[in-house]
């Protein structure tokens, strides 16, 4: 049984679209259905082409945009399974999260906003919600994947209240009103740490791997270094490789438990007894202890100057900008060379800014390149890090 303030697929507030298109669905609710379309996307499918920190290109141990996705869904269902959430809506939060980056993560990013800044920038949080409403069309009678109000509630505001939704993002909400001004459902909010215990941990191996810094030096983290001075007290001849990915899955375990017990807290202290509570309760109620965010921030800190910010990831990173930037130049100048499906008689430039900007966000890193060299030239960017 789930918890009383844990979100209701058969309390949902609906669909834009109404009811289902008929046929044989099966026995699943309104929420496990959400997350087999999502599954079933082709959005989702091109994750596994879409960097997470490395460039695709890069080794097959690295993870991907897909591979982090599981991950995410996989942390976020055991947090929502202890606190009595709804795991089929937790895990299609999980899922879709990060399905609305461009290739080459963050710094395809950037440059995508910094192409489009007179048609109103680029934020791929908004562009996921994008995507699952107007871009996709595996239906016959309406674009996007008709997703219940709670799930695309969840993908607008996983972090908190939007106080100034771009552009992308209000026309959703203009469409379908998804309360932007309050707190998401607690499933949401469970997405949003889920993500941040990921990427923090699977960065962390990504980056010994990829020889950006050693084990020693990651030891200078307190909260690293307590744990992993507790494998080597297990696994006294344990060789490096075998004491990252234990040093990995205890502080995902420490994180997850410290997770669990605030998050119980702060709901006993707030006294929650229905959904409607938690959107009013005016403050995240699903979060890490004030010592493990304290710790949480300090390995961050580590991560940004020792991996995102390392000059081989920057000297890619800037090589990635380049190709975004310039292949949107190239269809900004000779619109003719998008695919026919692409192409229209928009009413104006902004118009055509937003659908070239569509049309790159939904590439792959490979299919980035493949553009750019066939349209601009030679591309730096390595075939291994």
């Amino acid at each position: 049984m789930n918890a009383p303030y844990a979100s209701d697929p058969a309390h949902s507030r609906g669909r834009l679209h109404g009811a289902s298109e008929g046929g044989t669905r099966g026995p699943r609710d309104a929420f496990q259905r959400d997350r087999d379309r999502i599954i079933h996307s082709v959005p989702f499918r091109r994750l596994r082409h879409k960097t997470q920190v490395f460039v695709a290109p890069d080794g097959d141990h690295f993870r991907v945009r897909l591979t982090h996705s599981l991950e995410v869904a996989q942390i976020g269902r055991t947090i929502a399974r202890a606190l009595a959430l709804n795991e089929d809506l937790t895990e299609a939060l999980c899922l879709a999260h990060d399905i609305g980056h461009p290739p080459f993560g963050h710094s395809g990013e950037e440059a995508l906003d910094a192409a489009m800044q007179t048609a109103g920038g680029f934020d791929h949080n908004a562009h996921t919600l994008r995507l699952l409403t107007r871009l996709e069309h595996p239906y016959p009678r309406h674009a996007g994947l008709d997703l219940s109000w709670e799930v695309l509630e969840g993908l607008a505001k996983h972090n908190g209240p939007v106080l100034a939704p771009n552009w992308a993002l209000a026309e959703v909400d203009a469409e379908f009103p998804l309360d932007l001004m309050r707190w998401p459902s607690l499933e949401a909010q469970v997405a949003a740490i889920a993500d941040d215990i990921a990427y923090d941990n699977h960065d962390i191996d990504d980056g010994i791997r990829a020889g950006l810094f050693a084990l020693d030096t990651l030891a200078a983290v307190p909260m690293v270094a307590e744990l992993a001075q507790g494998v080597r007290a297990r696994f006294e001849d344990i060789d490096e490789r075998g004491h990252v990915a234990e040093l990995v899955r205890d502080q995902i375990g420490s994180m997850v438990n410290d997770v669990i017990e605030e998050s119980r807290r702060r709901l006993q202290s707030t006294g929650v007894s229905h959904i409607e509570d938690v959107r009013s309760a005016g403050r995240p109620l699903v979060g890490f202890s004030a010592p493990m965010a304290d710790a949480e921030r300090t390995l961050k800190a580590f991560l940004y100057d020792r991996m995102y910010r390392a000059a081989p990831i920057q000297a890619i990173a800037s090589e990635a900008k380049k190709v975004i930037a310039e292949l949107f130049d190239a269809y900004r100048g000779h619109p003719a060379l998008l695919p026919a499906e692409w192409q229209q008689h928009w009413p104006d430039e902004t118009a055509m800014l937003r659908t070239i900007g569509d049309f790159v966000a939904g590439m792959t890193d490979r299919y980035a390149i493949t553009q750019y060299r066939q349209h601009v030239g030679p591309v730096a960017l390595p075939d291994t890090f």
